[in-house]
């Protein structure tokens, strides 16, 4: 390891966003290198309703970014190069001219609904699935992208080229269209098995394959910020890195495993929880369990769940809000802890959570509707959703299990959600297993760690690994008696299935 070059990494979040500098101090014999990490812009993500759609405040992220690069010059730090990672799934279309077609749909806008069984029933579900090897989730981009269609917009019979959120904020930064890898991967319209964009497929769904750019594997350079963005911010011309994007890549480059056989949740808006392996697994029992793989760095494939996450309770926190009831996610915890265990579940994945306009009251028509207690306090319905999520995360990793083969001892888990101390505790009593807690912000670390194995500051991404482990002390949670979760979780299982059959 040599020693560090700054770099730059932007973490953008479904709610929020954050650019942080990353700085290896120098390493000598006596002492191996840290990872210093030095927050320098944080901002708000808002979505914003125009008319009947909900959409993405691209202007904004993009102003927001231009910030963060120039304060971290300003704060006299010397970044060599900046990466970008976010969400998956949603994009920018821009026309011959090089403009931006409109305002970028959010990707929990309600034009796709529906889309999922017209577009199977267009090229079949299975193929579907064999194809792109990733689960059939509402809002993945081919649904609406034929939601588009279906609609006859105008912007597509316009558009000349097709970017996913970080690259579209790159080719602003850069004037440079590219296209990463692994968010590619997100779109289904990816064929994971040939390693290339499925035509075929888009010829079928009525979309021109001239729309969409040859992928970049991260720890690509992109290029550099172009004059007139370096100008504007009064700072050098820095190098564009393509890291993994997808911010779930990201944080799992920054998993401090120390096996490469490794169980990871990235516990965020989302819960996403999965293990890596070399080549995506695809066949009828994957597509059954409905699990996904989506495209690594370093020539990886995850395959993973994604699960509703702590996006119920931010949603909950929100309603509450509106009401004039103020809480911190701390006192929100606190609350939870002084009420009795075990009252309600309900399942995170039901549809129902995707997008309400009362999250509070769509838990109680769950409760309502399987003859279980009505949470009425706020601790009821903040236990009911925590406890919910950890009986979900053990029946998906169960679930894994079966399905690779593999049986994993413990659990780590990254990203925001761990702050939630008593997320982690239940999930290590649900699962009765080891849960490793850390690093917090692993989606901005695996964004740096690429960064900084292109820049040649690391060697290889084991280097990166080990650094992280140097760097950020893991919280291990060691599951408690496990008899009362046990009858807890069979009586969750047979809540979900009884509202399954409802359904």
């Amino acid at each position: 390891m040599s020693n560090s070059s700054a770099v730059l990494a932007f973490d953008l979040g479904a709610s929020s966003g954050r650019a942080l500098l990353g700085e290896i101090t120098s390493a000598d014999h006596e002492s191996p290198g840290m990872l210093k990490i030095t927050e320098i812009h944080r901002f708000a993500n808002i979505p914003v309703q125009m008319g009947q759609h909900l959409h993405w405040n691209f202007p904004m992220l993009l102003q927001e970014v231009k910030h963060g690069i120039r304060k971290a010059f300003q704060a006299g730090y010397q970044p060599v190069s900046y990466g970008i990672d976010s969400w998956g799934v949603d994009y920018g279309l821009i026309d011959r001219n090089g403009e931006l077609i409109g305002v970028p749909y959010h990707y929990r806008d309600l034009r796709t609904e529906g889309m999922v069984e017209e577009t199977c029933e267009q090229v079949g579900r299975e193929r579907l699935f064999l194809e792109s090897g990733l689960q059939f989730m509402p809002f993945n981009t081919i649904f609406q992208l034929n939601a588009m269609l279906k609609s006859k917009s105008p912007m597509l019979d316009i558009a000349d080229k097709f970017l996913l959120t970080p690259d579209l904020l790159n080719y602003y930064l850069t004037g440079v269209q590219a296209c990463e890898f692994t968010m590619a991967t997100t779109t289904q319209l990816y064929h994971v098995t040939e390693g290339k964009w499925n035509e075929p497929l888009m010829e079928e769904l009525g979309l021109s394959a001239s729309l969409f750019i040859e992928p970049v594997q991260p720890g690509i350079v992109i290029g550099r910020l172009q004059d007139a963005v370096a100008q504007e911010l009064g700072v050098p011309a820095i190098k564009a890195i393509a890291v993994a994007s997808h911010d779930t890549e990201s944080a799992v480059v920054a998993v401090p495993a120390n096996t490469s056989r490794f169980a990871y949740l990235v516990c965020g808006t989302w819960s996403l929880l999965g293990t890596e392996l070399p080549e995506p697994l695809v066949h009828t029992d994957v597509l059954e369990e409905d699990f996904s793989n989506e495209g690594g760095a370093y020539q990886t494939f995850q395959l993973l769940k994604n699960i509703m996450g702590l996006w119920i309770l931010q949603e909950c926190k929100r309603q509450w809000e509106n009401q004039g009831l103020t809480y911190s996610f701390a006192e929100l915890v606190e609350l939870a802890q002084d009420v009795e265990s075990f009252r309600s579940f309900v399942n995170p994945d039901d549809l129902r959570f995707m997008n309400p306009a009362d999250m509070p009251a769509e838990i109680r028509d769950y409760c309502r509707e399987t003859g279980q207690p009505i949470p009425h306090s706020t601790g009821e319905h903040v236990q009911c959703i925590l406890q919910s999520l950890a009986m979900r995360y053990r029946e998906v990793l169960e679930r894994m299990e079966v399905l690779t083969g593999h049986h994993y001892d413990g659990l780590h888990m990254v990203g925001g959600g761990i702050q939630n101390e008593l997320l982690c505790r239940y999930t290590a009593n649900a699962m009765g297993r080891t849960v490793w807690a850390g690093p917090i912000e692993a989606s901005a670390i695996g964004n740096m760690l690429v960064q900084f194995v292109a820049n040649g500051t690391l060697r290889n991404r084991e280097e990166g690994v080990e650094l992280v482990k140097r760097s950020f002390p893991l919280a291990w949670y060691e599951p408690e008696s496990n008899e009362d979760w046990e009858a807890a979780f069979q009586h969750y299982k047979s809540i979900v299935e009884q509202q399954q059959v409802q359904q």
